[in-house]
């Protein structure tokens, strides 16, 4: 009896076990969102459409021209907004997924009268075309469903609701979230696995040269049944990402405290730029802080930044870029160049506890050279691709003995 009151026990908190996991799988899938990212994602949608209806269709529907909003455009703009890098919210997926299943939509109209039959033929054959031309747009499926509920839009427009209002207004919101997306720092549409790098050559970035064709990561996409889901160029980010995260694990670790350098050079916002120049010849620095009096951190030079105002002067004054630089930096002009005119302020920051693993797609995936370490806003240290480069080597070396 004993034994089968602990069977019975066992196997009612089984039952107990799969029934939580069974609830859990009805429950949030996707993981959690910065507040700032959300905000991005509405906003963007707002523009979307509300310049898509201010300028372009009416918020009232209008049979004549076909240029009114429709419902469908809503959706289309959830995704080319909150989720751009998704292939399903790519160009040619929001614009020809929507306008064929508009016509799909009017053409199954013309044959079938029966609302219910009309409805779900027209969003069938709107999948089925869609996947077809490799097209496929959630939204696709309401536009269908639209033509097929409004045979007044069918029997004034006719085929001319798929240019108008549908692909017309899936085009202008596309155009606004490639602007959009550049304003805010994103990329849309996502970028392709043969693109030029942002230093203008073909080469993959570092943390992307995995060894693997386009081809192969296609087939990891296909095997997986991922290819709605990612992007080729996505899924090589992520796995560079990956391995640099276990290679961090490899090396035990280490933080930025333990890696960083903390003897640091620094000048302050009205440093004039040529004791910026001196002190990058005098220590062989790439990169120069700026702190304010109580060593708050408010920017950073990185050479780069005098070699391209030097250019920019050159260019504008018509003259030879070493005569520029020297001008640049000469202390007697009239209006000296200050440390605050050049500095970038929109580098990337951590902290002393920061783990090796979250440094390096920050150095190994950005223009930047080095990271500043910050307490509570006031400068610390400074951590280097040469910093990292050593830690990592130190760990591999570790790791052989």
């Amino acid at each position: 009896m004993k034994l089968q009151s602990i069977a019975e026990s066992l196997c009612f908190r089984s039952i107990g076990i799969i029934q939580l996991q069974f609830l859990r799988s009805f429950g949030p899938a996707v993981t959690g969102t910065a507040p700032l990212e959300a905000l991005r994602a509405g906003l963007g949608a707002f523009m979307g459409l509300w310049l898509t209806g201010y300028f372009l269709l009416s918020p009232g529907v209008d049979l004549e021209s076909g240029l009114y909003l429709v419902a469908p455009l809503g959706a289309s703009a959830v995704l080319l907004f909150a989720v751009p890098n998704s292939p399903l919210a790519q160009p040619w997926s929001a614009v020809i997924g929507n306008t064929v299943a508009a016509l799909a939509g009017v053409a199954i109209s013309m044959f079938i009268h029966e609302p219910a039959l009309r409805i779900a033929v027209a969003v069938a054959l709107a999948i089925i075309v869609t996947f077809m031309l490799r097209a496929v747009h959630p939204p696709a499926g309401a536009v269908a469903m639209t033509a097929a509920m409004s045979p007044e839009a069918v029997e004034h427009l006719g085929f001319w609701f798929a240019l108008a209002p549908i692909a017309t207004g899936t085009a202008s919101l596309v155009l606004i979230a490639i602007a959009y997306a550049r304003l805010t720092g994103r990329r849309y549409p996502f970028r392709q696995f043969d693109q030029q790098n942002r230093h203008g050559t073909s080469d993959r970035i570092a943390v992307e040269r995995l060894g693997l064709s386009e081809a192969e990561l296609s087939d990891i996409l296909q095997r997986y049944r991922q290819s709605f889901n990612l992007g080729v160029e996505d899924l090589a980010r992520l796995i560079g990402a990956a391995e640099l995260q276990a290679a961090a694990h490899q090396t035990g670790t280490p933080t930025a405290a333990a890696i960083m350098s903390s003897n640091l050079i620094t000048v302050k916002a009205n440093t004039d730029l040529g004791t910026v120049a001196d002190l990058f010849r005098r220590h062989r620095f790439t990169s120069l802080p700026v702190v304010d009096e109580k060593q708050r951190f408010i920017g950073i030079i990185f050479q780069v930044h005098l070699i391209s105002r030097a250019r920019e002067d050159a260019l504008r004054l018509d003259r030879g870029l070493i005569p520029a630089l020297r001008r640049l930096i000469d202390p007697e002009r009239d209006r000296p160049i200050r440390a605050i005119d050049i500095m970038s302020v929109t580098v990337p920051r951590a902290i002393a506890t920061t783990p090796l693993g979250a440094l390096l797609p920050l150095l190994g995936d950005t223009d930047v050279d080095a990271v500043p370490i910050l307490d509570y806003g006031k400068l610390i240290g400074i951590v280097t691709r040469t910093d990292l480069i050593a830690a990592m080597a130190r760990g591999i070396a570790r790791a052989d003995v």
